[in-house]
Formats: C-alpha cells, structure tokens, sequence
C-alpha cells in the first residue's frame, strides 16, 4: 500500500548527515533540558530522599511529554504539506500522477515519507522517556500512553497536511490552512471543555469527551499519575483510549478522501478564462487579413470593433512587485477561505475575552494569556509561512529567475515582496492588536503595558516577515527553506515557553537559575545561527543570534520579576537587531544569495 514513493525515501535516507544530525541535536536537547531542569532543582532545593526525586519524574515528564506532542504535530503536518506542495509547484506532481502508482501508493507513500524524520526522532527519544522513569513518579504504562497519543497525532496531523496541499494549489494555502484547521481543532474542544455546551453531551462529562477528542487535552491526561477509568465511555474505559481511537479513524479518513480525490484535484482545474472573440479577431487578422480571410469570420470581413476598440489593460505601479502582490490574486483567489478561518479564531478568541470580562476574570493575567497566547503565536506563524513561500513559490516555478534578469533593483523586490506580505496578511496583524486595545479598556492591561504590548507585537510581525524572506533568499530548496523559516519561529516559541515553565516548576532564586540556562542558550545560539547565517555568514548575523537567546532569557526573568520596561526594551533591541541583521544583507547582498551575481564578479 505504501509502495516506490516511500521505498526510495527510506531507501536513501540513510544516506544523508541530515538524518542522523536532526535525531542526534533533539536528543541531546530533551537531555540538555533534563540536565537544565535538575541544576535549577538543585541549586534552588534541597533533595533528601528518594520523594523528592519522585517529585521531580513528575514534573519534569509533565514538561517533557506536552512538549514533544506540540512540535511532533506541528512539524508532521508542516513538513507533509509543504512536501505535496513543493511537488506541485515543480510541476513534478503532475508526472507522478503520470505513472502507473495507485492512488494509494502516491497518497500513502508521500505521507509516510515527509514524517520519517518525525518517526524517527520520536523512536530515538524513547530510551530517553524510560531512562526519566528510573527518577520515580512516572509508571511505563503513563509513557506507553503518551507516545501512543504523540504516534496517532502525528498521522493523523500528517494526514492533514497532506490532504491540503493534495487539494489546495498554493504552498501558502496549504500552510496556512493546516495550521489554522490544527488551533481550530484544539481551541475548539478548549471550548467544550470550559463549559460552553454544558457539563454533558450524549451523557459523557465534557471535559472526558475533551480529553477523548483533543490531542493537548490527551497529553495532559496521561501525564497524570492516575488515569481515571471513566464508566460513561463503556469499553472504551478511559479518555486515552477514547482519543487514540477518534486520532486513527481521523488519519483513515482523511487518506481515504485524499486517495480518492487527488487524480480528481490533480492536475488541477483552474484554467485562464477563454480569450474574448474580438481579441482572438484582432489577433488572427495582423496574419491572416489577406491569406485566409474565410478562417476569420466566416464571410471574408473582420468586425470593425475588433479592430478599433483597445484592449483593457491596468496600470503597474512603479515597483511591479508589490503591485502584483497587492492588485493580483497572487497567491491564489481562494485565500479568502485561509482569512475566514482566521477570522472564525479571532471571533472565538473575542468571544472568550469577552466572557472573562463579563466574568470579572479577565484582570488575571494567566486566563487573557491562555486565550491570546495560542492567537498571537498562530499570527506570527501565518506572517512568516506567508513571508517564505513569497520566494519559494517563485523559485519553484523559475518566475525568480525571470526577476534576476530584469532590472528590479534588491530594494524594490526586497521592499516589494515585505509589503505584499503585510497587505495580505493585514487581518492576521492587526486583529490582534485589537484585542489589546479591548484589554486596555477593560483594565486589564494598564496604559504602559498596552503600549509594550503593542509595539512588540509590531516589532515580533516584522522580525518574522524578514526572517521568512531571509530564509526565502538564503536557501535554494523550498521544502530546507520552509521548514528552517516556520522552526525558527516554532522554536523560538516554544523554548521560551519552556523556559518559563522550568522556572515556574522548580521556582526560587533567579541568580542560581542562569548559570543551568547558560549552556541551553549558548546551544541555542549556535542553533540560530546555522539556520541564518551559515550559507550567507556576517558578523551582524552572529550576534544576534547569540544575542536573541540572552536576551530572551532576561526578558523571561524580568517578566516574573514585574519589570515591565525590561522586557519591552531586552525584546524590541534583540529581535529589532536580529532584523537588521538580516534585512541589510538581503538588500546589499542579494545578487550573490540568489545567484544573480557572483563573489568573484
């Protein structure tokens, strides 16, 4: 069933460095939190017996397994649209479709192949899972949970991805539509199990049939020490195995729709409208007036209107770039369905606020974060998978190469290609600054923070426009150059979540915790700076890639400690700087990063 297409990807992924590179650093990054998350223990307790490492299992499986889950789904659903998309806009799809492959074989086998690497570092982090059960406070059974929920999400988020891009003609779409569906599908038993529908539906409690639906929900069920069995769910016994059960028959059906439907979807059916009969008139007649006049119309005469009326043409700004970007439906006509979606979200995302408000819970800080939190992070993955495919998509159909020969200077389409990316992604930028301003009228943010807020949101959207150009420009692959650009921001995010939540679990004196977060920011800027600048070094790329881990780290530790304007100005110089460090070398240096020129010329 899976067939050649999966064959050659195993076939020669052993070949690679990539392969056992990837495996190898996210190994060695759960370890390295494993030994973060110890020293803070450490240095901040005291440990006298065998309860407190029990305590510590606990936590810290608590921290590790979530946090797998969270970026083994991203990654597999990411990395599976954006594999069916480059395909199709190589036009390579097309001669697979050519092939005497099944429709199962095409569907299955591109599945499996984009998330072996997630398979793989999944399988490379097991012993790590039952080496933390030695600690205590973790059973097996609690492990073999959470890796079956991680292994059914990833198919069936994989699937997800795949069924887009299968349907969807641009890379963007395809993103862009499976990350919203993913927050949609997590918000929205969120919802559920915050009470909107009651405190049952078809008898089961609410938050079971949750923790039974959705993947986070799942997780965090399982990194309890006791699954309870739940007598509304019949043999099902539990929320687990209620989950694992609605994940794989979601992975069925979507595979299934996909294996019936892509010889329907593909190629695709969008063709240009038919050329007006004046047009096709006056076209024929600059040949054939004297030659074959009975071709024309029939009776030897062209019409008059053919001939007199001019053709309709629209005026080009004077930088066609962001003309195309912002007057064109570049990008697809169909990219209002990704804005509807949006606004759905937003519309929940308001929804909630509002309730909080009305409530008298929205003065809380956590309960507003939990709601924008998850919207803000969303907003900036939508700017940048806009941002990186603005190039991509370019390249893949060789209309890039058309641009280097023309005499567009970096600016215009540097500049072009940033301000195409603001205007169609204006929905996803300002709403939530929106949500801001209602916060502030509500008292829950004062005047200062509002201002903090917003200004750092404005600088986080253009840091991640920049950095999905820079890495557009910098990688020659498509699919290399999405997956650094969209997890560079993933990573960016989650670690500092991470973090946080480190800090929070074994809390205490600050000044112990830098030096055990010393060697992960250190990693981290390395990290950082073989994504951005080791195809294109500079000086400016290589410290603000060590400069962003830094600084994130005193952001984080002046948030806890309530300095407000610490963290605004640690946050708006690192990321301002980090832009810079990339915009500057994307402009002055954008004929050698695309090939136009050479060092040599």
């Amino acid at each position: 069933m899976v067939g050649p297409v999966f064959q050659r990807e195993i076939t020669i992924a052993p070949r690679r460095a990539r392969i056992y590179i990837v495996r190898t650093a996210y190994v060695a990054a759960l370890l390295l939190l494993v030994f973060t998350a110890w020293l803070v223990l450490y240095g901040t307790q005291k440990v006298q017996d065998i309860g407190d490492l029990a305590r510590f299992g606990a936590i810290l499986f608590q921290i590790l397994a979530p946090l797998q889950l969270v970026w083994a789904a991203f990654f597999s659903a990411m990395l599976a649209a954006a594999a069916v998309a480059h395909e199709k806009d190589r036009h390579t799809l097309i001669l697979l479709l050519l092939t005497n492959l099944s429709n199962s074989e095409l569907v299955l086998g591109k599945l499996m192949a984009s998330i072996l690497n997630v398979l793989v570092m999944l399988a490379a982090a097991v012993p790590l899972f039952m080496a933390a059960a030695l600690l205590g406070g973790i059973s097996f059974n609690q492990i073999a949970c959470s890796l079956a929920i991680t292994l059914s999400s990833v198919l069936a988020c994989g699937s997800l991805g795949s069924l887009l891009a299968l349907w969807r003609e641009k890379t963007f779409q395809a993103l862009a539509l499976t990350v919203l569906v993913l927050v949609l599908w997590v918000a929205g038993w969120e919802i559920v199990a915050a009470g909107a529908c009651g405190d049952s539906i078809a008898g089961i409690p609410c938050r079971v049939l949750a923790a039974g639906m959705s993947p986070w929900r799942a997780i965090l069920e399982s990194t309890q020490p006791y699954i309870r069995s739940q007598p509304a769910l019949g043999a099902l016994d539990n929320s687990i195995n209620l989950y694992l059960l609605s994940s794989v028959t979601i992975a069925v059906l979507l595979n299934a729709i996909a294996i019936a439907m892509v010889r329907v979807w593909n190629p695709s059916r969008e063709t240009a409208p038919a050329a007006p009969e004046e047009d096709v008139l006056r076209r024929k007649s600059i040949f054939d007036v004297d030659n074959e006049p009975d071709q024309i119309n029939g009776k030897g005469k062209i019409p008059a209107a053919s001939l007199s009326t001019p053709a309709r043409t629209r005026a080009v700004w004077d930088n066609p770039i962001i003309w195309r970007e912002i007057r064109t439906w570049a990008y697809g006509g169909k990219i209002l369905v990704i804005r509807l979606a949006y606004l759905l979200l937003f519309a929940l995302a308001a929804g909630s606020l509002y309730w909080m408000a009305r409530q008298g819970q929205l003065t809380a800080a956590p309960h507003a974060a939990v709601v924008l939190g998850p919207l803000f992070l969303l907003s900036l993955i939508l700017v940048n998978a806009q941002a990186v495919t603005s190039i991509t998509s370019e390249r893949d159909v060789r209309a890039l190469d058309l641009l280097l020969v023309t005499d567009l200077t970096p600016k215009e389409i540097v500049f072009g290609k940033l301000g195409g990316v603001f205007y169609n992604t204006k929905e996803m930028i300002l709403l939530p600054l929106l949500l801001c301003v209602y916060l502030r009228m509500n008292n829950a943010l004062s005047l200062e923070n509002t201002i903090f807020l917003i200004l750092g949101l404005a600088v986080l959207y253009i840091f991640t426009a920049v950095l999905g150009i820079h890495a557009g420009i910098t990688y020659a692959n498509s699919g290399s150059a999405v997956a650094v650009s969209l997890g560079t921001v993933f990573f960016l995010s989650v670690g500092v979540a991470a973090c946080m939540r480190i800090m929070l679990a074994f809390s205490g004196s600050f000044h112990a915790q830098f030096v055990p977060f010393f060697a992960y920011m250190v990693l981290g800027g390395v990290g950082l700076y073989v994504v951005l600048g080791v195809r294109n070094p500079s000086t400016a790329i290589g410290v603000a890639s060590f400069l962003c881990p830094f600084a994130t780290f005193y952001a984080i530790t002046s948030y806890l400690l309530g300095a407000m304007l610490a963290v605004f100005l640690a946050m708006v110089a690192a990321y301002g700087f980090t832009t810079a460090a990339m915009l500057v070398p994307a402009i002055y240096e954008f004929d050698v990063a695309t090939g136009r020129t050479t060092i040599d010329e």
